[in-house]
């Protein structure tokens, strides 16, 4: 239950990027404009995220997770009748905002698992979680096509309307872990910030990683949209199932993160995702068809990469202080959507600029970033706070 709630919720970030096409055509609006859909909704995530997390630290996790399902699925009606794009972008970064309660449900996984086999427990929601970003994409892509881009979000938001309800049912109440004031939680976050380097070091890399999976998302579907290809949303959205290929990192990046340590599997991920990326630089060379048969498999390789990256990221930082995870995963996926939306505003802009070279020259400078920060010893970190 936990794994299915999690993809529906955090599949709200995503609906719109294979529809941007078309919500352009609709709103007579360019690319950098359109760029604005996603980064806009990655950055109420970010917010979302700092702001809103931390208090599944101070009350109980079902009141909060009920509540921001509720307002996410007025946020997804409100998508859906929006007259002109300007009230989508309102719309979208309440979407971002609700859409965190996706972060509520996975730390409570941690909580309801056992600690011999969290990295499993997380590897499973996280399954959910990824499948939901993925094939959210390919729902979007073909229901646009066949019914217009407002039907998705009005079938989004009845969608969450049961999720919610389910949730009411079935999900336990949590006793919180602290009772500070807010003010006194959100600096403890500054605290723990700077006392663990392994969590800066996590939020930094996951953060990087996201920068080039963002750009790459918020612009195929403007991609495929043109030249050389003329393809609709629903192309744009199968590229999605190329992708869900990435989400079997989850469970298998769990596993190894419980058997080898997640030290490695930061490494490895990363690794992939900067060599994928690396290979799309390669689409100007070759024929439209063949650029679509690299882009699918690079988009599979990323994808593999940056969620096994991102699950042992959680391990890492669950297992630093178990009464602070809401606000160790607050800072974690602060960062990580931080970079989200910085990709889909660099990305949108560096394609309307340089085309998607451009695009994909980002993808490999973060994807190497992240890798570089990953095989840093730990004690440079440290020194670098230090000299802050």
């Amino acid at each position: 239950m936990l794994a299915v709630s999690a993809g529906f919720s955090v599949a709200a970030l995503y609906y719109a990027q294979p529809m941007l096409g078309v919500v352009g055509a609709t709103f007579d609006a360019g690319s950098q404009a359109l760029g604005l859909v996603p980064t806009l909704t990655q950055l109420g995530y970010a917010a979302g995220i700092l702001l809103l997390a931390p208090l599944g630290d101070r009350f109980d996790r079902k009141r909060i997770i009920l509540t921001k399902g509720f307002v996410l699925t007025l946020a997804l009606v409100l998508s859906a009748i929006a007259p002109s794009l300007a009230w989508l972008l309102g719309a979208s970064l309440v979407v971002g905002l609700s859409a965190t309660v996706a972060q509520d449900i996975v730390p409570a996984a941690a909580i309801l698992a056992p600690e011999t086999s969290r990295g499993k427990a997380v590897g499973t929601v996280m399954t959910g979680l990824l499948l939901g970003i993925l094939l959210s994409r390919v729902v979007s892509g073909f229901v646009s096509e066949q019914l217009g881009w407002r039907s998705v979000f009005i079938v989004a938001g009845a969608g969450m309307a049961v999720i919610v309800a389910l949730l009411w049912r079935c999900l336990p109440n949590f006793k919180p872990t602290t009772t500070v004031r807010y003010g006194a939680l959100m600096e403890s976050m500054l605290a723990l910030w700077r006392r663990h380097a392994s969590l800066r070091r996590a939020a930094w890399s996951q953060g990087l990683l996201s920068v080039g999976f963002s750009a790459f998302w918020s612009t195929l579907a403007i991609l495929l949209h043109g030249e050389p290809f003329h393809l609709g949303s629903a192309a744009a959205g199968a590229f999605g199932l190329a992708g869900v290929a990435g989400a079997l990192a989850a469970p298998l990046a769990g596993r190894m993160s419980d058997r080898r340590g997640p030290e490695v599997v930061t490494r490895w991920g990363a690794s992939v995702a900067a060599v994928s990326f690396a290979a799309m630089a390669l689409t100007p060379l070759l024929s439209p068809t063949a650029q679509l048969w690299l882009i699918a498999a690079s988009a599979i390789g990323f994808d593999f990469g940056v969620q096994a990256a991102l699950v042992a990221h959680q391990t890492i930082v669950y297992g630093i202080e178990p009464a602070a995870r809401s606000r160790l995963n607050a800072v974690l996926f602060a960062g990580m959507f931080a970079g989200m939306a910085a990709g889909a505003g660099l990305g949108s802009a560096l394609f309307a600029h340089w085309g998607w070279i451009g695009v994909v020259g980002l993808a490999c400078a973060s994807a190497m970033g992240a890798s570089v920060i990953r095989m840093l010893p730990m004690h440079h970190l440290q020194l670098a706070s230090q000299a802050r």
